[in-house]
């Protein structure tokens, strides 16, 4: 007879320890107030710590627990002095999003290396130097633990009108999901992604800005609210997707085709 509820669906985090970046906006701050409402303690974290504070008062009122971390993704030593913050304050950090990233917006050729580094900084290197140090303290401490990265459908399809770099980045995410996942499958770690398509955001009202109402060309011409992939992320960090690792789960509406 299995061991398992009927249906094994379990979305309860209590006792978890979770680390959002880029959590001051946008996906970051909707993925920060979703996992405290599941019950978990939720380390927030992104430059701006006057979002991070009333982010975090929002979480206190609804009866939750949080914690404002102001921390910039290019710095490595604030990206290890982060997890070491909300393991000291929370506990061992088992549920890191790797949330935060920037896009490029420009063509290839006319990039400045400031701008290149900058891209991958955040979108590549940050998500991996976080990943690794929740791993290594999650080996450590012999817990189990969930990785969710922020990759896009523009890894998937680019429509040549700037941002290739971005795209090329978001890929990168997916590869690194899938080898992370199989490198620690066996310390009971899972590894996954979300890639959304357009989303209502802060970042997705500065591309609006410049490239105007790109709603017309999707199937559905619509945007996605935020609230639209609380139940993937849900998912992803939840005891019910403990056989689901290494995998991308695209949440785009068709905007990309297939």
């Amino acid at each position: 007879m299995t061991k398992f509820s009927l249906p094994n669906a379990s979305q309860d985090l209590a006792g978890q320890v979770a680390l959002v970046t880029g959590a001051s906006a946008g996906l970051g701050r909707r993925f920060a107030l979703v996992l405290a409402a599941s019950g978990a303690k939720v380390a927030i974290a992104a430059r701006r710590m006057e979002l991070l504070q009333e982010l975090a008062e929002e979480i206190r009122a609804a009866g939750g627990v949080a914690l404002p971390l102001q921390l910039d993704v290019t710095d490595a030593d604030q990206l290890l002095n982060a997890v070491a913050q909300a393991e000291a304050q929370l506990g061992t950090v088992q549920i890191l999003v790797n949330n935060a990233g920037i896009p490029d917006a420009q063509r290839a050729h006319k990039m400045s290396v400031d701008l290149i580094d900058r891209v991958l900084d955040i979108n590549v290197r940050a998500p991996w130097i976080l990943s690794c140090e929740v791993a290594r303290r999650l080996i450590e401490a012999e817990k189990p633990g969930r990785i969710v990265n922020l990759a896009s459908r523009a890894a998937y399809a680019y429509d040549g009108r700037g941002a290739a770099l971005y795209a090329t980045s978001k890929m990168a995410v997916v590869r690194m999901t899938e080898t992370l996942a199989v490198e620690w499958a066996r310390y009971n770690i899972n590894v996954n992604a979300i890639a959304p398509g357009a989303f209502s955001s802060e970042m997705m009202d500065g591309m609006l800005s410049r490239m105007g109402d790109i709603t017309k060309g999707f199937p559905r011409q619509r945007l996605g609210d935020p609230a639209q992939l609380d139940s993937t992320l849900l998912f992803l960090v939840s005891p019910s997707s403990d056989f689901v690792t290494g995998t991308t789960v695209r949440v785009d509406d068709a905007q990309g085709g297939r």
